[in-house]
């Protein structure tokens, strides 16, 4: 977050003082209205605290009770409020709770409850004075509005690390902060609601992370020239399966087929099964290194304990995606040694698999999924594309900004969903994309699929593989 803190002090420096948290102000005002439909007679309480959000909550609840709103502020930290807030809540009828019990009541009986605590620079859980407030907020009847993120929420890393206000709608200014996209932050935030104060006219730098959208996504596709054939378009190899998992062969070759990629070469004891639901798959029984020519490998899904396969695409001189039990047969040497040639590799583990391969518990990579993620592309000298409730794709080496994906849905918690993605994100490899952008493009279509697939209801794979054209259409239409 220090670059949108440096982004704000310089724009800080070019406008009047306090012209920037007026700007936050308005905005937060703007929706708390929203939020409420009827200003006039509403109860608000402000819970504010000693930073800058404090100082944005109490110029807010000024301009809700010049609309007729009854706002109180809670401090918790009376000495060090911001004081021209403070006087220009004063002046618009609005006034300050000093008792703390009767405060919780207060909070409980709201109608709105603004949150304005802790600002970004806030690490840890909340203080004890405030978690009793934030209890009551979350048991009461009113709509919790959180001021730029949910106090206790780390906005760096997502991480959750104590108490924390559960906010059912974030404004957040100028930036996104990390925290509103990663879980387990992510769960606090509620409805995120942005609103530019102008940060855009200093630029904000080297980004922690970053969400692709629709228009991104277009410019990424591949898509096929006049003078394309199946080969010039790409072609993907996918060696996964076995005798036990012949599914998660036929659910990658069902990704790689929509996947932008002109043919499917598939490998593996499961080409009777493929060949059945795929006719038009390239089917050999030689290995990877006789099956023909290919752009990119899938190596992993429902491959057992198949080491020797997992070593020969890994000793290709093409792009390569590494999942499930390949993620556990692959030599860390092995994979290190294709990134440091310059041979893109792009691993897609889940939470389990990715603990397993730092040597940590599953609950330490879920809880900071952004140190995870940077940790394993470091450690590989592979693009590593985490799944989860939060999918997130770090490039080899663990630098530059952390992709994170805002589409998906929980029912894509299935099994195969994943084999479906890495059939996905292979083809795409083939096409021409590099890993990170490969990873980035699937996971996003992935995720679209999955909402059209399930729009509320359980899905299996297949379903989710049957729906990534539909996806592909949906954001093709953004490139006009």
């Amino acid at each position: 977050m220090e670059t949108v803190r440096a982004a704000e002090r310089e724009l800080m420096a070019r406008l009047p003082e306090g012209a920037l948290m007026q700007r936050a102000a308005a905005g937060l005002a703007a929706a708390c209205a929203d939020v409420l439909g009827r200003v006039y007679g509403t109860r608000v309480v402000l819970l504010v605290g000693s930073g800058d959000n404090g100082g944005d909550a109490l110029y807010a609840g000024a301009r809700l009770a010049r609309r007729g709103a009854g706002v109180r502020a809670v401090l918790l930290a009376p000495g060090r409020a911001h004081a021209g807030g403070l006087a220009a809540l004063r002046r618009a009828g609005g006034s300050v709770v000093s008792d703390a019990g009767g405060a919780v009541e207060l909070v409980e009986q709201a109608d709105l409850v603004v949150d304005g605590i802790v600002g970004i620079g806030g690490k840890g859980g909340l203080r004890e004075n405030a978690v009793p407030l934030a209890e009551a907020a979350r048991r009461g009847r009113g709509v919790v509005v959180a001021v730029d993120l949910p106090s206790g929420v780390d906005a760096d890393t997502g991480e959750v690390r104590g108490a924390a206000v559960r906010a059912d709608v974030t404004v957040t200014f100028g930036a996104y902060k990390p925290g509103l996209l990663i879980d387990p932050a992510r769960e606090y935030a509620g409805v995120v609601r942005f609103v530019g104060i102008g940060l855009e006219t200093v630029g904000v730098r080297e980004p922690e992370a970053e969400a692709l959208q629709h228009a991104d996504v277009a410019r990424l596709l591949p898509v096929p020239g006049a003078e394309s054939d199946k080969y010039r378009r790409g072609v993907v190899g996918v060696a996964a399966g076995s005798a036990r998992y012949p599914g998660a062969a036929v659910l990658a070759v069902g990704g790689a087929l929509r996947g932008g990629a002109g043919a499917v070469r598939y490998v593996g004891p499961a080409g009777g099964a493929v060949l059945a639901r795929y006719p038009e798959t390239l089917v050999s029984e030689r290995g990877p290194a006789r099956a023909g020519r290919v752009q990119a490998w899938v190596v992993g899904p429902g491959a057992g304990d198949d080491a020797a396969t997992v070593g020969e695409v890994l000793a290709a001189d093409v792009p390569v995606l590494i999942d499930a039990d390949g993620l556990r047969l692959a030599e860390v040497g092995a994979v290190r040694g294709r990134g440091l040639r310059g041979v893109p590799t792009l691993m897609t583990p889940h939470a389990g698999e990715a603990a397993a391969l730092l040597g940590v518990e599953r609950e330490e990579v879920e809880s900071g999924r952004l140190a995870a993620v940077r940790e394993l592309a470091a450690r590989y000298e592979a693009a590593v594309l985490l799944k989860g409730s939060t999918t997130v794709v770090a490039e080899a080496g663990g630098g530059g900004a952390v992709r994170v994906n805002p589409t998906g849905t929980p029912w894509l918690a299935t099994a195969g969903s994943g084999d479906v993605l890495s059939g996905l994100g292979g083809s795409l490899l083939a096409a021409g994309l590099s890993a990170v952008d490969a990873g980035s493009v699937a996971a996003y279509l992935h995720g679209l699929a999955g909402r059209f697939a399930a729009e509320g209801a359980p899905v299996a794979a297949e379903d989710v593989a049957g729906r990534i054209v539909e996806a592909w259409r949906s954001v093709v239409g953004a490139r006009g």
